[in-house]
């Protein structure tokens, strides 16, 4: 399989991200030559082990985390879970959780799960979003009570790239006794975050949405925090993940959180402008176009336009065969023809919600590659429109 034998214009990196050159080079020895076991007690291994615990750190300074406080998991889905049911195991008691309706599925399905599969047992809060995305600080307030375990809730949306202002809820729910935990999987590496600042008890990562392999990732969980190990077995990770470590892809991630630091002004700075140039030729050339989300508080690479009266898989199938990748919601669930349930939360029109594109830039993006997609996108769109008989009908 060659899968570079073309161009391509990659405009989905909320989806995955292309592993950095220098994260290859990083984990390539792992794979070859330094395959020790970390938990070995010979010089062999023991040196595996270091190179462990260099990556942990490399991950902690990215995050103004203690190492102590980074277990290594499988992705963030993994991290996800092993936060939300620890805190329910902790507080037997306690079987509320708050939530969104906009979360990944990781944590959208979970939640669901704990009502569905226990027989009510537990209780789940989901929060609405305003229109533009964003929360309702009163509602969440309100939602909060004695009963609650935990509130997850993502730092930024993975769709739309909206910020949540999970420091000040994570502040709220420490004044009530509540673990706060955060789905950080898109925000990681794209805006500064410092966790001695904050009082969030469990932060999220996964390697491959910052330029690391895919199948690892990382849960924060703050020293003092009450914590019931997911994974079971031996000794690893203090006692708090069982299983062998996943070396070469922890070293992967390790190197990408340094890159990470080092790009997080081209993030915000020449990466946000391409995203701007893109949403504004996009909302300018192309009528019955809408931005969903906030216009400001948002990922600087992350923009989400709705096109009304055209399928959202018929675009991408179209800007497909100029090897344009983009999305039309979250990769967990675009085997699903409904509109999204993010869309769909910020009651954005039906007409506009099945004709939804996500373009989730990186520091790889070119201005050149926008300007191309400028060019192809209005007559996609301009084609299909004149196949659709609802826009002859709003004409």
């Amino acid at each position: 399989m060659n899968c570079g034998s073309d161009k391509v214009i990659y405009m989905d990196n909320n989806a995955t991200t292309r592993i950095a050159p220098e994260v290859v080079d990083a984990m390539m020895p792992f794979l070859t030559d330094c395959y020790g076991n970390p938990s070995s007690m010979h010089t062999f291994g023991g040196q595996v082990g270091r190179a462990v615990e260099e990556a942990r750190g490399k991950i902690a300074d990215l995050l103004g985390a203690a190492p102590e406080e980074i277990v290594f998991t499988s992705c963030g889905t993994e991290s996800d879970s092993t936060a939300i049911l620890s805190a329910l195991q902790t507080f037997p008691e306690q079987r509320h959780v708050v939530t969104t309706r906009v979360e990944h599925p990781a944590v959208k399905n979970l939640c669901e799960s704990l009502t569905q599969l226990t027989g009510h047992k537990h209780r789940v809060t989901r929060l609405m979003v305003e229109a533009d995305g964003t929360l309702d600080m009163d509602r969440y307030r309100e939602a909060l009570s004695e009963d609650t375990a935990i509130v997850s809730v993502m730092w930024a949306n993975n769709e739309t790239g909206v910020i949540f202002p999970v420091e000040e809820m994570a502040a709220m729910a420490r004044e009530r006794g509540i673990l706060f935990h955060t789905d950080a999987v898109q925000a990681v590496g794209k805006i500064p975050i410092n966790m001695q600042e904050n009082q969030i008890d469990f932060l999220s990562l996964s390697g491959h949405k910052l330029h690391a392999p895919k199948g690892v990732g990382i849960l924060y969980v703050r020293k003092g925090t009450p914590f019931v190990p997911f994974l079971n077995g031996g000794h690893q990770e203090h006692g708090r993940r069982g299983g062998t470590e996943n070396v070469a892809s922890i070293v992967a991630l390790g190197r990408a959180c340094e890159l990470a630091g080092e790009k997080m002004e081209e993030e915000n700075t020449r990466v946000r402008a391409l995203r701007d140039k893109l949403e504004k030729g996009l909302l300018a050339a192309i009528p019955k176009s809408m931005l969903n989300g906030h216009p400001t508080d948002r990922l600087p690479n992350t923009t989400n336009v709705s096109f009304e009266y055209v399928e959202g898989e018929a675009i991408l199938l179209h800007m497909n065969q100029y090897n344009i990748c983009a999305s039309s919601g979250s990769a967990c669930t675009s085997g699903s023809l409904e509109p999204s349930h993010v869309l769909r939360a910020m009651g954005v029109p039906f007409t506009a919600a099945h004709g939804s594109i996500r373009y989730s830039l990186s520091t790889y993006n070119t201005e050149q590659e926008v300007d191309f997609v400028l060019e192809k996108m209005p007559p996609i769109i301009a084609n299909l429109r004149e196949m659709s008989p609802f826009w002859k009908e709003d004409e």
